[in-house]
């Protein structure tokens, strides 16, 4: 696969540093909030480290979020950092959704952005090879970050929408996976059978216009098994790509279950391998 093979050009030609492996815990105060979030560090990270932002689900944490997708695992065999703000529990990422988040208002944005700052701080983040990714509300929320920021090379949403105005958004690579048999929030944009009743525009719409916004040519379409890719190339070297997987839910594929009832994650498909191989394929322009 073509992401794979740069991915692992560019991990071999950049060099690696060593540092302390492991996650620790940071706080940051944002318009008089004091917000938190979790850090991983593999022990061997690129001189000047991609960062992955993986933002949790609706009644999830960022502890949650690292033990359930896999990334800790991931960046150690890719030498790259990962960020897991905590919401907590939700986020704020238009049309009033969602929890206490979406009801107060909350700068989410403004949070993540400063926690993305503050991590540079600490690291020798590569600015050009910042991303974000996340499931459901959390995916909604990466959506977010891409329409109001101008710091991420690439998103990858999961299993979600755009909800809210998107404006001026500016130019970046986007993968979203997404389970045809989703309920909660539906690939077709019905509302979805979960607890926030999601009713956001139809999936291929979303990704129509992001195809739009990047100036795409046409996609082309590749089958395997459930498993399809419509992938779409654009300009300066930027993506758009959509997965869909017949017969999956609502939950991260290839990751675990995160609570009782919950669909089961389609093992279909590593979703975070898959989002990792194109985020190091898509720098920042």
């Amino acid at each position: 696969m073509l992401f794979a093979v740069l991915a692992t050009a560019y991990a071999a030609g950049s060099g690696a540093a060593a540092s302390s492996r492991g996650t620790t815990v940071h706080t940051i105060n944002v318009d008089g909030r004091e917000r938190s979030y979790r850090l991983y560090r593999p022990a061997s990270l690129l001189a000047k480290a991609p960062l992955v932002v993986m933002v949790h689900g609706g009644f999830g944490s960022a502890k949650q979020a690292e033990k359930s997708y896999g990334w800790d695992a991931e960046a150690d065999r890719r030498h790259f950092a990962v960020a897991y703000p905590d919401g907590p529990r939700a986020w704020n990422v238009g049309d009033g959704c969602c929890g206490r988040p979406g009801r107060q208002q909350v700068d989410d944005v403004a949070f993540i952005t400063r926690m993305v700052a503050d991590i540079g701080r600490q690291l020798r983040v590569d600015p050009k090879r910042v991303y974000a990714t996340g499931i459901s509300n959390g995916g909604m929320m990466a959506y977010r970050l891409a329409c109001d920021t101008k710091i991420f090379a690439a998103i990858g949403p999961v299993a979600t929408t755009r909800l809210g105005d998107c404006p001026r958004p500016a130019p970046l690579s986007v993968i979203h996976i997404h389970g045809l048999a989703d309920q909660n929030v539906r690939f077709d944009g019905a509302p979805g059978t979960g607890f926030a009743k999601i009713d956001g525009p139809p999936v291929p719409e979303i990704i129509a216009g992001w195809r739009a916004i990047d100036h795409c040519g046409s996609p082309t379409v590749t089958t395997s098994g459930p498993v399809t890719t419509e992938l779409a190339r654009c300009p300066h070297g930027r993506a758009v790509s959509l997965i869909t997987i017949e017969g999956a839910g609502h939950q991260w594929p290839g990751g675990e279950v995160v609570r009782e009832r919950a669909d089961p994650p389609s093992k279909a498909l590593d979703a975070t391998s898959v989002i990792w191989d194109f985020f190091a394929a898509h720098a920042k322009r």
